[in-house]
C-alpha cells in the first residue's frame, strides 16, 4: 500500500500557512493533493472548514476563499483550517458524485486507506483533519434544482448535551432557517461520523439554484456569526437580510412530512420558499411527459407547515422528494 494520509505543512506555525492533504493513489487513480489553509493564533478554539464535498455546490468553495481573505486579519485566538474543495474531482466535473468512482463522499464517511479515491478522502479527512479540530463547519448547498432559504441543518443526536450546543451554534449563525431535519439514518455522512467523536458538527444548505452576489454575502454573514459564537473574532454579530427581510426561525422537519412525486413528470412549483401552508394547500402539479390523456397531478401539503425548499422545476421521477416543508422547533 501506498504511503499514509498526511498533510505536507506544519498547521501549528503562526499566522497564515499554506500547504495540502495529500490522499495517496489507489488502483482508479493518482494521489490528490488537496489545498490546505491554517489560520493559527495560539490557544483557544480548533476549527476546521470545508467545502466542495458535493461537486455541484459551489458556493462553500467560494465563501470558504472569501473567508482567507480577511480572517487573517481578524482572527484574536485559536487555530481554523481551511479546506475549500474537499473533494476535487468532483469540482472540476460538476458533479454531487466522484466522477471517478460514482460515489457520493458524503456518504463514505470514515472511508478506507485501501478503498476507491472517494473512500481514500473520507479516510484522509478522518485520520488527519477531524482530530485537529474541536468544531466542523461543512458548507453545502442545496445544489442547482432546489430553490431553498439559506440554512444550518443538522440531524437529531443522541446525546443530549451534544444536540443542544449543536443547535445553539447553529442558531447563531443567524440564517433565515436552522432546521432539525429527521431522516433515515443513511450511513457514511460526514456528520454522523463527526457527532460519533463528541464533536460538533454544523452543515450549511447556502441556498440553490444560481450562485447570486447578493447571496453569497448572506451565506458569509452566516458564516462569520458563527466564527463569532465560537470566540475566533471580535465583531458584530449581523442578520443578514433574505428577501428584503431579517429574520432568523429554528424549525424541524420529520420524516412523515416528505413530499414527493406520485409518478415521474415535470414539477412545477406553486409556492415559494418560506410560505406558510395550510394542510390540503397546492404545493405543486406534476405534468405527464408521455400521455396527452392523463391529467396533471396536484401535490398538496400534507400538514400545516412551512416551505423551507422546493424543487426550482425539474423532470423528476416517481417518489423523488419535492419539497421540504417544516414548522417550528418545539424544545
Amino acid at each position: 500500500m501506498s504511503e499514509a494520509p498526511h498533510l505536507t505543512f506544519n498547521i501549528d506555525a503562526p499566522g497564515l500557512s499554506t500547504g495540502h492533504l495529500a490522499v495517496p493513489k489507489g488502483t482508479d487513480c493518482e494521489a490528490l493533493s488537496i489545498p490546505v489553509f491554517s489560520l493559527n493564533r495560539g490557544e483557544g478554539p480548533r476549527l476546521l472548514i470545508t467545502g466542495g464535498n458535493h461537486g455541484n455546490e459551489l458556493e462553500g468553495p467560494i465563501v470558504a476563499r472569501r473567508l482567507i481573505e480577511w480572517l487573517p486579519e481578524v482572527q484574536t485566538c485559536g487555530r481554523i483550517l481551511i479546506v475549500p474543495v474537499l473533494n476535487p474531482p468532483a469540482v472540476r466535473a460538476w458533479s454531487r458524485n466522484t466522477p471517478v468512482d460514482g460515489l457520493n463522499l458524503n456518504r463514505m464517511f470514515p472511508g478506507r486507506a485501501d478503498g476507491s479515491v472517494s473512500e481514500r478522502i473520507a479516510d484522509a479527512v478522518c485520520r488527519v483533519l477531524v482530530p485537529e479540530a474541536d468544531t466542523v463547519f461543512d458548507l453545502h448547498s442545496m445544489g442547482p434544482r432546489w430553490d431553498s432559504a439559506p440554512a444550518v441543518i443538522t440531524h437529531p443526536i443522541a446525546d443530549a448535551d451534544l444536540m443542544a450546543k449543536t443547535l445553539h451554534l447553529g442558531e447563531s449563525f443567524k440564517l433565515p432557517v436552522t432546521l432539525l431535519w429527521e431522516h433515515d439514518q443513511t450511513a457514511g455522512m460526514f456528520d454522523t461520523w463527526v457527532h460519533s467523536q463528541g464533536k460538533v458538527f454544523i452543515c450549511t444548505e447556502f441556498g440553490g439554484g444560481t450562485v447570486g452576489f447578493e447571496d453569497l454575502k448572506i451565506y458569509e454573514t452566516g458564516v462569520r456569526n458563527g466564527l463569532i459564537a465560537l470566540g475566533l473574532i471580535e465583531e458584530t454579530v449581523d442578520i443578514p437580510t433574505y428577501r428584503q427581510q431579517k429574520f432568523s426561525q429554528t424549525l424541524e422537519t420529520l420524516l412523515s412530512d416528505k413530499v414527493t412525486s406520485p409518478a415521474a413528470g415535470i414539477f412545477e412549483p406553486r409556492c415559494s420558499v418560506l410560505q406558510k401552508v395550510q394542510q390540503g394547500d397546492l404545493i405543486g402539479k406534476l405534468h405527464p411527459m408521455n400521455s396527452v390523456s392523463a391529467d396533471s397531478v396536484d401535490i398538496r401539503a400534507p400538514s400545516n407547515s412551512i416551505v423551507c425548499t422546493i424543487k426550482s422545476g425539474a423532470h423528476v421521477i416517481v417518489n423523488e422528494e419535492v419539497a421540504i416543508i417544516a414548522r417550528p422547533l418545539k424544545r
